[in-house]
């Protein structure tokens, strides 16, 4: 899993870099599929923005956003909302395969 962390429009420290790649590390838990992972922080007029995108296999695409005060807490956000997307979609693998199973 290749994971990228990039800013705009402010400086990227270390902390932030390691807590995002430290947080990220838990996604493939929820789907193996995962290829690559972007995090972006930004700042934009005073409010705080984190993105994150999930590539998996056969370009399958996850997205999440979140604003706030506090970079740390945004992130944390993103990968709850991702963590859920990622769930739904193994689920949804899941559920797809084994009705393929009994209806032969």
């Amino acid at each position: 899993m290749n994971v990228s962390v990039s800013a705009r429009h402010m400086e990227l420290t270390d902390a932030m870099k390691n807590y995002a790649i430290e947080k990220v590390q838990s996604l493939p838990r929820f789907y193996d599929g995962i290829q690559s992972v972007e995090v972006t922080y930004d700042k934009d007029s005073g409010q705080e923005l984190v993105e994150i995108i999930v590539t998996g296999r056969h370009k399958k695409t996850f997205v999440a956003k979140t604003a706030g005060h506090d970079m740390y807490a945004c992130l944390d956000q993103c990968v709850h909302k991702l963590a859920e997307q990622l769930r739904r979609h193994k689920d949804h693998i899941k559920d797809r395969h084994t009705r393929n199973i009994y209806k032969s």
